[in-house]
């Protein structure tokens, strides 16, 4: 004899309607497991809204290091906020979710008090169709790092305690999935980057000359490279320790990159030399460049604990097209950069004609 028990219609009601939500959430879980920001992007913009039967969706990430959330992507029809910054009194309903770490759901702007939402800060209010929303803080180990705003439910109706379960559980997956993103961009900057100047290292800097000269292979024009080392480094280590001879390396990285552009690529080539690569650049504008870059390292002492450290630079400059060698644009510029050592220190000398190749 069969002692199961039938399924009543509302449970196997429930059973069916748990089954489906999986089959929606699934995938768009495996979506968001990647390492591509746009695609996680794509994800709350265009496919969690659709899930609860939002209109509108927002998505913004906090920079840690200036208490900003910026707009990551949107599919607003009118303009919204580029950047919210968090330290905002009184604090704006998203600000303030954000400082409470929990999702806040606002069923009508007019009438929310916790916080009040201040007139100003609904200033464009008449663009939504209804007057309810949810913010969503996006959770990585306990950190916010962003932000996920819902509103304009689809049938004009409030959102639901369904809705707030499905960005419960959201809002920490793409938390996660933003926190990997960050920290694998973190790594990949950090095996490019030198950990002292925060300049390219070694490395990185051979790997954007070849890009540079296959660039002007392809294109045409040619590049200007320069080469800086520090005069009489090593007693500053001698005379006044290691920390000392960190912090005086530090203080010249800052002031060599404060005479490039945006687009010229600085590297910190070995422990007190220097390079430069500073695309379409003429050879002339290149030694000026050089000249300044002399002219700030010498001009200011660095302090260390009472002491002025006096320090100047020898660096060699030269311009080379498409059709030169990696090895022969170092060797070169090294050359000069030597002929500059020789001369007395603290100048600039230019790679010879005949020996750019």
């Amino acid at each position: 004899m069969d002692n199961e028990r039938p399924v009543s219609d509302s449970q196997a009601q429930l059973e069916h309607d748990s089954v489906e939500w999986l089959e929606k959430i699934t995938p768009l879980a495996k979506r968001l497991n990647c390492l591509e920001m746009c695609k996680i992007a794509d994800v709350c913009i265009d496919e969690i809204p659709r899930l609860i039967g939002a209109r509108l969706a927002s998505l913004y990430i906090l920079d840690e290091s200036s208490d900003i959330l910026h707009l990551e992507k949107n599919n607003h029809p009118f303009l919204i906020n580029n950047v919210v910054s968090l330290n905002q009194n009184p604090p704006s309903p998203m600000v303030a979710a954000v400082r409470s770490k929990e999702l806040m759901l606002v069923n009508d702007v007019d009438t929310h008090n916790r916080p009040v939402i201040q007139k100003f800060q609904r200033a464009f209010s008449d663009n939504y169709h209804t007057k309810s929303c949810i913010i969503a803080p996006l959770i990585c180990h306990s950190r916010v790092i962003g932000v996920l705003n819902l509103t304009d439910k689809v049938d004009g109706e409030r959102f639901t305690q369904h809705d707030i379960a499905v960005l419960e559980l959201f809002r920490q997956l793409i938390g996660a999935s933003i926190g990997n993103v960050k920290l694998f961009e973190k790594t990949q900057k950090q095996a490019k980057t030198d950990g002292l100047t925060g300049m390219l290292n070694h490395r990185t800097f051979y790997e954007q000359l070849e890009s540079e000269l296959r660039r002007s292979q392809r294109y045409g024009g040619k590049i200007s490279i320069i080469m800086a080392d520090v005069d009489n480094f090593k007693p500053v280590n001698d005379n006044y320790g290691h920390r000392a001879g960190d912090m005086a390396i530090k203080q010249i990285s800052r002031r060599l990159s404060a005479c490039i552009r945006q687009i010229d690529i600085a590297a910190r080539y070995g422990g007190d030399e220097f390079a430069v690569i500073l695309p379409n650049t003429s050879l002339a504008d290149a030694v000026t460049v050089a000249e300044r870059m002399v002219h700030m390292v010498g001009e200011t002492p660095i302090l260390w604990e009472g002491h002025e450290i006096a320090l100047s630079l020898s660096v060699g400059v030269g311009q080379f097209d498409g059709a030169s060698y990696i090895g022969d644009v170092t060797k070169a510029t090294d050359a000069a950069l030597y002929a500059a050592k020789q001369a007395g220190k603290n100048t600039v000398r230019v790679v010879e004609v005949e020996t750019a190749v």
